[in-house]
């Protein structure tokens, strides 16, 4: 997301659309644009220890650097996540994202038009190391009549193909979310279900709640504050209503002239609705005015709910595992394993346990 003050979970979505990695896309040009991309990554990183010898280094950043080494070691030694050169380096962007994605649905459909690949399966996007290649996609895309909307992403990991290094662009957040980044994405290395976004991303970001919380614990600190993930959550529930909202209204079949008028009419409501929960539940917090303000499409809503869909159900497979990571681990493999239909309805079984736990 644009803001910064949406910390960046629904940004994190450059996981995997890297088609060097993947293998196939359907333009050469764009394989040679990803090529490039990482390829630039790959040269500039530096080892971490490197840049803290470094007497030239902005005591800030070495400051911040530091600490997320700390995490980094913390990330194997603790929570069992994979032991590698990931995390170990650092780039200095000189940018501010590390990547752009382009998210596209039809006009009248909330749902994504996806881009797939081997090893990925289908995610609703495309990344583009370059803003000026996103944005030319987009208009594209926006000139055959789609909803598009950019999403500027400040961390992306390659699932262990090569050793991802933490990047500039990861430092706009505090130290939790830097910390807690590198928990998501080397969960990602640990498990990936080809072509199941909701599973891999909820996994990835309950791995990176619970263990934020014992990283904190182990530095002698209290739990993460509340209110940012309440507004958080409650914002995401804003958003999806309104989605779901809109999917009724596609699936009416009217003409479009009445579908525009009635699209625009839901992101009214919208509008209304959030200023109201704002206002009565948040004292007037504005964190979230600039997105709610900008312009609102079908495309720009699609991040919502990836991140958190299934979360509830992985927080009660841990308790399952009696909280050892190993014994974790080993159960969501077994439940990814499973036919998606099936692998969901136990998901959902799940979530319904958290859901009713007293």
């Amino acid at each position: 997301m644009p803001s910064p003050t949406l910390r960046g979970r629904p940004a994190r979505l450059a996981t995997v659309a890297l088609c060097l990695l993947l293998g196939g896309c359907g333009s050469l040009r764009y394989y040679a644009h990803v090529a490039h991309g990482q390829a630039s990554l790959l040269m500039h990183r530096r080892p971490i220890v490197k840049v803290l010898q470094d007497p030239a280094t902005d005591p800030t950043l070495a400051r911040r650097l530091r600490l997320a080494a700390q995490a980094r070691r913390f990330a194997s030694a603790v929570l069992a996540l994979p032991d590698n050169r990931s995390y170990t380096s650092y780039v200095d962007l000189h940018r501010p994202y590390v990547a752009w994605n382009v998210f596209a649905t039809p006009p009248y459909s909330v749902e994504a038009l996806p881009q797939c690949f081997p090893i990925a399966g289908c995610v609703a996007y495309r990344g583009y190391f370059d803003q000026s290649r996103a944005r030319v996609r987009a208009a594209e895309l926006k000139a055959q009549g789609e909803d598009v909307w950019i999403g500027p992403v400040p961390a992306y990991s390659t699932l262990g193909w090569f050793a991802d290094p933490i990047v500039s662009s990861m430092l706009r957040w505090d130290d939790d979310d830097v910390a807690g980044t590198i928990f998501h994405e080397l969960a990602h290395q640990r498990l990936y279900v080809k072509g199941d976004t909701a599973f891999n991303e909820s996994f990835a970001s309950f791995v990176e709640q619970e263990g934020l919380r014992q990283w904190r614990k182990a530095r002698g600190l209290p739990p993460p504050g509340s209110r940012d993930q309440a507004m958080e959550q409650g914002f995401t529930a804003l958003v999806l209503d309104l989605r779901e909202r809109l999917r009724r209204l596609y699936a009416s079949g009217d003409d479009p002239a009445k579908l525009a008028r009635g699209k625009q009419a839901q992101v009214d409501a919208f509008r209304r609705r959030y200023a109201q929960w704002r206002d009565s539940r948040w004292s007037g917090d504005r964190r979230y005015d600039a997105w709610v303000e900008a312009p609102i499409n079908n495309a720009k809503l699609l991040p919502f709910g990836l991140y958190d869909r299934w979360t509830g159900a992985f927080a009660v497979l841990f308790e399952q595992a009696e909280r050892q990571w190993g014994a974790f681990y080993a159960a969501v493999g077994t439940l990814a394993e499973k036919p998606e239909a099936e692998r969901t309805r136990e998901l959902e079984h799940l979530a319904a346990a958290k859901n009713h736990a007293p």
